[in-house]
């Protein structure tokens, strides 16, 4: 019972809470003229040649995932590699945040490896992202600091509460509480089962994170890294083509939309519905781009790349199901069989 409550609380209510956020933004608009503009006014071939980016993108992350791994010693195909990504986004549609475990679980299965190393390798991947967010977030605050300004002007609670916990003396203590406390446990329960196992799994984590600093091919790193969120801006970008109402937009107009969207992603709720509908259609407030058009876009450019991850997950699982390679991870009949002395066999 427990453990209902539990993942009903960690997938269900987000999933809620993310189908009402969308509800409350389109409740407001006229649904029939947003469903007239999809029919009359978008270009898709805009939007299908952002698909396709899109899927650039992801083979990308398989690549520069692929350098890390290597530092482990873990050589999995390419086509493993483009089914643990695939799979991941597919699985992160239905549960937030699960494909990331589930593509650590897969790989280390196939392979054979430590599903800690494999997972501190991604926790490294995604830390790299976290950079490029912030640097990008960073430019455009820069670039776009009046749109910026009159957000937080129109939401000062929002300016107020994160100078407030950043000021707090309060969330300084509590962190250095935690560390003692952490530092503590680990000292006086050293000879512990509990606590060796925790150490065994944060080395293996570690090594797997650490794996970013001793790989080979750091240049193709940075270049795969790039590249990634080069394709993620052009998804949007060329989004925008595909409607009369944006295609006059700039480069550092659609940069502040792409990043409003990113963060709105980052909220645990699946695909970001909600809140990131939400986000891009106040930033295209800023540009004078409301009400219909403003809904239809985010409908259109969102509902595209949802469209995507449904497909790629179907090929992924198919492509897993047509692999007749064995998993290394995995014990197979003929040879439990070839394991047992003849006079036991039937």
């Amino acid at each position: 019972m427990k453990r209902i409550i539990r993942d009903i609380v960690k997938y269900l209510l987000p999933l809620l809470c993310g189908v009402w956020l969308f509800w409350y933004v389109y409740q407001k608009l006229d649904i029939e003229t947003i469903f007239q503009i999809l029919k009359t006014d978008v270009n898709y071939f805009w939007v299908i040649l952002s698909m396709a980016v899109a899927v650039f993108s992801h083979i990308a992350r398989a690549l520069r995932w692929r350098l890390q791994l290597r530092a482990l010693h873990i050589y999995p195909s390419m086509r493993e590699l483009v089914n643990a990504i695939f799979g991941m986004y597919a699985m992160n549609l239905l549960f937030p945040r699960l494909g990331e475990v589930w593509r650590c679980g897969y790989l280390a299965q196939r392979e054979r490896a430590s599903f800690s190393k494999v997972l501190g390798s991604v926790v490294s991947d995604r830390l790299s992202d976290t950079a490029m967010l912030a640097l990008l977030t960073l430019l455009v605050f820069f670039m776009q600091m009046r749109p910026f300004r009159q957000f937080l002007d129109e939401n000062p609670s929002i300016e107020a509460g994160v100078i407030g916990t950043l000021t707090s003396v309060w969330l300084y203590v509590g962190i250095a509480l935690c560390v003692v406390a952490v530092v503590w446990f680990f000292r006086t329960n050293s000879q512990s089962r509990f606590v060796q196992r925790i150490r065994g799994l944060m080395a293996n984590v570690w090594a797997g994170f650490a794996s970013i600093v001793t790989m080979k091919g750091k240049f193709w790193f940075i270049f795969y890294t790039l590249f990634i969120w080069f394709c993620y801006f052009m998804q949007l970008y060329l989004c925008i083509f595909a409607f009369p109402s944006t295609s006059h937009l700039t480069v550092a107009a659609v940069l502040l939309l792409y990043v409003l969207g990113s963060l709105g992603m980052g909220l645990p709720v699946q695909g970001g519905i909600g809140p990131w509908h939400l986000a891009v259609i106040a930033g295209l407030s800023y540009y004078g781009i409301t009400g219909n058009e403003a809904g239809a876009f985010a409908f259109v450019a969102h509902g595209a790349q949802m469209v995507l991850v449904v497909l790629i997950g179907i090929y992924a699982f198919i492509s897993m199901a047509c692999d007749k390679k064995k998993p290394k991870g995995e014990p197979v009949m003929e040879d439990i069989v070839t394991e047992i002395p003849e006079s036991d066999r039937l």
